[in-house]
């Protein structure tokens, strides 16, 4: 079967956050994001970027992303036949770096690939189950506050907790958490805001029984996390350090990295995360999907994503209720019991978009084609 993508629709979206998240490198109160739709057949395929308003995840933003799909990525595949979606392959390879906004691109087109065959997205990349298990991320709040928080989420039955850190913010948090829940599963999240002269700080920490220690260093040094892992006990993941496969390689081969966060909308998309995955597979290092508080759309990619085999860790995706008062999808995603269900609400992603209130919180969409 040949898909022919006659039309895409790009805009922008803005949710106000239930509550500000923080983290080592600021506070965000809403989610700002663009949603591509594509068209082919009647039928739709949905995505969104995970990119930020500026450069301070990584160095991707949403002026350039945005420039970058309105004048080269969209047309390039408006009226162009696709055998399927490995077609994309040499029509992106020319573009370097921007993974973000070709992950957009090719994730829709996943999902409309998907919705074509009228199959879950999990069948088409090879995923299966009916649930994934689920962690919560928790942005920096004062200790007691947190202490609270963490209770409340474990009650709720999160899998794992993930506390974000910062210097000066970071020791006395872990102390009193551990302290507090001898018996969960916690980590903590840098955001790279460390550096090896914080090695004793970062030792201090397998006294805690950590799942992991995430991205404490550069977010482009594999070097510095390989050196400090010969210096301390506790896994090091990597999150912001891994955007191609061959990231992952040298991250693997060098023991830079113990656990690795895959995020399908920043290595690129589906065929990237896929190579990832299986590339982790091979070295039996574990791997889980982070979050970017994406709205039920990405949500939905990222728990197709972790019906794979090695998603072994619980990921972020957590319910969106915890974001935002109300998804720009109608249904909403929830979990229970720590596990959150696969959704299933129709083929591809599994979730339909609320056209009415999209409208609403979204900019006048472009249209091409």
């Amino acid at each position: 079967m040949t898909l022919t993508i006659d039309s895409a629709e790009l805009r922008l979206v803005r949710l106000p956050l239930v509550t500000p998240f923080t983290i080592s490198t600021g506070t965000m109160t809403e989610k700002l994001f663009p949603l591509l739709t594509l068209r082919a057949n009647g039928i739709e395929g949905y995505a969104e970027g995970v990119m930020d308003p500026w450069p301070d995840y990584l160095e991707e933003a949403l002026p350039s992303s945005m420039a970058l799909l309105r004048e080269v990525l969209i047309p390039a595949v408006i009226g162009r036949p696709l055998s399927n979606p490995q077609a994309l392959t040499p029509l992106l390879a020319p573009w370097r770096g921007h993974r973000m906004a070709l992950a957009m691109l090719e994730m829709a087109v996943w999902d409309l690939w998907a919705k074509s065959l009228g199959l879950p997205l999990q069948d088409v990349i090879g995923g299966s189950g009916d649930q994934v298990a689920v962690g919560v991320s928790l942005g920096i709040t004062p200790v007691a506050e947190t202490l609270r928080r963490i209770e409340s989420h474990l009650d709720q039955g999160y899998q794992r907790i993930k506390l974000k850190v910062k210097p000066g913010h970071d020791l006395a948090l872990v102390r009193a958490a551990r302290g507090a829940f001898p018996d969960a599963h916690l980590t903590v999240d840098a955001n790279s805001c460390y550096s090896l002269a914080d090695t004793a700080l970062m030792k201090a920490m397998d006294a805690f029984d950590l799942d992991y220690i995430e991205q404490p260093l550069a977010w482009n040094d594999l070097h510095d996390h390989a050196t400090l892992q010969t210096r301390i006990a506790t896994p090091i993941c990597l999150d912001e350090s891994i955007k191609t496969l061959q990231d992952a390689r040298k991250a693997l081969q060098t023991d830079a990295a113990r656990v690795i966060n895959i995020k399908v909308g920043r290595s690129g998309g589906y065929l990237e995360s896929l190579r990832i995955h299986d590339l982790c597979l091979a070295f039996n290092v574990p791997v889980w999907c982070g979050g970017m508080l994406e709205s039920g759309i990405g949500r939905a990619h990222n728990i197709h994503l972790s019906t794979l085999p090695n998603f072994t860790k619980p990921g972020d995706v957590s319910s969106s209720s915890r974001y935002f008062t109300r998804d720009i999808t109608e249904q909403q995603l929830e979990t229970a019991g720590g596990q959150m269900p696969v959704p299933r609400h129709g083929p591809g992603i599994g979730v339909t978009v609320d056209r009415g209130f999209l409208a609403r919180v979204s900019e006048t969409p472009e249209v091409f084609g």
